[in-house]
């Protein structure tokens, strides 16, 4: 099943995708589109290739069929003709500054406080000038609630707070498109809340995000668009709401009898 179409450039395309690992097939023929300010979730059991697939986005992983594009660029690859070349690792990670990614872990460097840890791939990646990132890292800071922490350690964080720091890292390079796999999954309950409602206000702000989760009210109440996912294609697509509530194809509502 395809995942419905929208109008004009989307900021993600994805047609035929596949992908597998030795003789796993993870990926089998992926095609979505997402729209600039969709708030597009992915659902599905674990293994379906809903991470797998936010990783081909940004070329973490690279796609063995199939083409992927952001922001009508061809992600990985550039064409001539009818053949398409890789792009140099360089080209690669000029591409992958325009995608912010956020983790199930929060991957802070620990030697650096919250502040460093923000302002440290504009001013290493893009070589911006540190008192312009110092600036964009406190305001930051702010809009995740953690601004009187800029001078803390990570360690001396709790984990909602370390996850907050990550989005903000990773708004700090100004991307045009946020991927979010499964940033809740490793938090204690308690702990969701509060990043969910960072992530609420990105969507309010108009950032096209693509969320990985099990967090099925967010889904329900942020998501413009769900996809649910297993054994690597795409089941069902539709609106949150409708296809949580009423569900078409027997794989999805057996998934979610057991989550929601």
């Amino acid at each position: 099943m395809t995942a419905p179409m929208v109008k004009g450039v989307p900021m993600v395309k994805a047609e035929g995708v596949h992908k597998s690992f030795g003789h796993v097939d993870v990926l089998k023929g992926i095609d979505l589109e997402v729209a600039p300010r969709e708030v597009f979730c992915l659902v599905g059991p674990s293994g379906s290739g809903k991470s797998t697939f936010l990783r081909c986005i940004n070329h973490l992983e690279k796609v063995d069929a199939g083409q992927l594009y952001v922001d009508g660029d061809l992600v990985g690859y550039r064409r001539s003709g009818d053949k398409l070349h890789e792009l140099r690792e360089k080209e690669v990670a000029a591409h992958r500054r325009d995608i912010g990614m956020v983790f199930q872990r929060f991957n802070l460097f620990a030697h650096m406080t919250v502040l460093e840890n923000v302002m440290e791939a504009p001013i290493r990646v893009r070589r911006e000038a540190k008192a312009v990132v110092r600036a964009r890292a406190e305001a930051l800071l702010d809009r995740v609630g953690l601004g009187a922490k800029a001078d803390s350690y990570p360690a001396q964080l709790s984990g909602g707070q370390q996850q907050r720091v990550a989005i903000a890292r990773a708004l700090a390079m100004e991307p045009k498109l946020m991927l979010f796999d499964e940033p809740t999954s490793a938090l204690d309950p308690e702990l969701v809340g509060e990043v969910l409602d960072v992530m609420r206000d990105l969507a309010e702000s108009g950032m096209t995000m693509i969320v990985v989760t099990h967090e099925m009210g967010f889904a329900r109440e942020v998501g413009d668009a769900l996809v649910f996912m297993d054994d690597g294609i795409v089941v069902e697509a539709g609106h949150p709401r409708e296809v949580l509530a009423n569900p078409q194809h027997g794989r999805t509502k057996a998934f979610l009898s057991k989550v929601l």
